[in-house]
């Protein structure tokens, strides 16, 4: 199939190597020097993990003409951008959209494009579960992943039709990719947040640099979460992926979530999938702790005792600006 990956991050990147693998025509937009890099070294991915290196070279194009059509479309921007390239993605020719990554405004974006489309499209919301850094210097992409890859997806609050779903099964056929369905994408980004934030809080905590924690606040960060769901479900929102509340419940699973967030905070993996990216990604990180802390708000008499006390000990967003916003 014919597929555009609007983005070429590290999450855009590596989307385009697997959908390259699974045999498709793909294009990724991508801009300035980056561009250059790609069009003339192709997309080297050094996927930490695996040990191993891959050199993909996709179509490269810096905006959206009406001369190309798509089978699909994959949005892959940071949140904090996602919002400017929403009539791009309203111009496309392509029945189908696919925005992958944070997000706390899904009906609203949902809405302008459908509103401003000229071609009837679907829209879908993704999450992609891969992190990494970008080295520019040498042109190539670091990628911490487990496994293959996967993707949660799903459509604001309905689980889309056989149809679609064999249509995008089809695309990443042969890969090993995996599609996890979800019924309420809106809800599941919610939850996402409820997660990884605690982790933000005691990254910047501890200046970026998770080694420092100690085992009481990795615990914090695990109850944090907890508390998090419990306030959700106190506003009739829906836990997703389904049962991942155990996670942060006394129990196997609970032990093995508060191992991972052990192994997070001690390894170079870690470091990829969690610091780098709050490093990196302030200004992101800034604009969901905000969004999320509207919903907090709605709940005021819930008890956020681990959630507040671990978000005091991080430095104001004003600071985080000034120290991550000069590098």
């Amino acid at each position: 199939m014919k597929v555009l990956v609007y983005g070429s991050g590290v999450i855009g990147s590596y989307l385009a190597h697997v959908l390259c693998t699974a045999g498709n025509d793909v294009t990724m937009l991508a801009r300035g020097e980056w561009k250059e890099q790609l069009e003339k070294n192709g997309l080297r991915i050094r996927h930490h993990l695996q040990h191993k290196e891959t050199l993909d070279y996709p179509a490269m194009i810096e905006a959206i003409t009406d001369d190309q059509a798509y089978d699909v479309v994959f949005a892959v921007m940071p949140y904090n951008r996602i919002s400017a390239i929403l009539e791009p993605l309203a111009a496309v020719r392509s029945p189908l959209v696919v925005m992958v990554g944070n997000n706390m405004s899904p009906a609203e974006m949902q809405q302008i494009i459908l509103e401003k489309t000229a071609y009837p499209k679907e829209v879908l919301f993704a999450f992609q579960a891969t992190a990494g850094k970008r080295d520019q210097e040498n042109g190539v992409l670091i990628c911490e992943r487990l496994g293959t890859g996967n993707m949660d997806i799903g459509g604001l609050h309905v689980l889309p039709d056989e149809t679609l779903q064999k249509k995008m099964e089809s695309i990443f056929g042969g890969s090993g990719y995996k599609l996890r369905w979800q019924p309420d994408m809106k809800a599941y980004l919610i939850c996402h947040l409820a997660a990884v934030l605690p982790i933000c809080y005691l990254t910047y905590a501890c200046n970026g640099d998770l080694r420092s924690a100690n085992g009481k606040q990795r615990k914090q960060m695990r109850l944090a979460t907890k508390e998090a769901y419990g306030m959700l479900e106190s506003q009739g929102i829906t836990i997703l992926p389904a049962e991942d509340e155990k996670y942060y419940e006394p129990g196997v699973k609970g032990t093995l979530m508060q191992f991972v967030y052990f192994v997070m905070s001690k390894t170079e993996m870690g470091d990829l999938i969690a610091c780098a990216h709050c490093r990196n990604a302030w200004e992101e990180m800034e604009m969901l702790d905000k969004a999320f802390e509207q919903i907090v708000a709605k709940a005021s008499d819930y008890p956020m005792h681990n959630w507040n006390e671990l978000k005091r000990t991080m430095p104001s967003w004003e600071k985080i600006r000034e120290q991550y916003g000069r590098k």
